[in-house]
């Protein structure tokens, strides 16, 4: 086969790809993830490599960076390269930021159902482990997804503080005040109550929700964090281990 051959099948979609790593995360469901990298500085996780791939010369030079950007897969809906995107489908999705009530084309938004189901996120390096696991914070990712690629993030080319934000440059995003019960540090330490916190300000309901009487559940460190919205605030009403 030629290598004109080669690079043609390659470009063409040809060759499979397969994680690198996966992601372990607090979040072990969808609901509650920040809808974005970077919104919940105080969220950690880890990189762990799989065995081919957790060698210490992979990550050579890594170390001089604070960012990296990881491609990932939307493990949770379908599958990559699973259900193939049909003529008739739908490419018109509704963002959170928008209310969920007006519609954009899925290629102008972040949403997790598009054809390739595939995710880009920044995250901060916190730690380099000797064993290949990389600790970072920032993360928008569910425990146990699979990454494809890790890249470190380059300022000089990937940061645009000029850059316009669309319809997100125009739409009022109001973060929750939150309320903890005073037992809530029988079941989270003081890292872990502080990124529970960034992460119900961020109000994880979906937007076209907003029955203050309605009482939610999200798994968080392996426990059930139950709490409802009203007036602006997330009251957590109980902590279920």
């Amino acid at each position: 086969m030629s290598l004109f051959l080669r690079f043609f099948m390659y470009i063409c979609g040809m060759k499979e790809i397969e994680p690198i790593a996966y992601f372990r995360s607090p979040f072990t469901t969808k609901f509650g993830i920040p809808r974005q990298s970077g919104l919940v500085s105080e969220l950690r996780g880890r990189i762990v490599f799989e065995p081919k791939f957790s060698n210490e010369d992979a990550l050579r030079g890594l170390e001089g960076f604070d960012y990296v950007w990881l491609i990932w897969g939307f493990s949770a809906n379908e599958p990559v390269g699973g259900k193939k995107w049909n003529e008739d489908d739908s490419l018109m999705v509704r963002p959170p930021r928008l209310g969920g009530n007006e519609k954009v084309g899925v290629f102008a938004s972040r949403s997790p159902f598009r054809p390739n189901g595939l995710g880009l996120s920044s995250v901060r390096i916190v730690n380099i482990g000797k064993n290949g696991v990389i600790e970072v914070s920032g993360a928008d990712l569910m425990d146990g997804t699979p990454i494809y690629d890790v890249k470190p993030y380059l300022p000089y080319a990937d940061a645009h503080v000029e850059a316009r934000g669309g319809y997100t440059d125009s739409s009022i995003w109001q973060s929750l005040d939150v309320e903890l019960p005073g037992n809530i540090g029988n079941f989270f330490n003081h890292d872990e109550i502080k990124a529970l916190s960034e992460v119900l300000a961020q109000d994880p309901r979906p937007h076209y929700q907003h029955n203050s009487n309605r009482v939610y559940g999200m798994a968080f460190r392996n426990k059930d964090v139950r709490f409802r919205v009203e007036n602006g605030r997330c009251i957590v009403l109980d902590i279920i281990v």
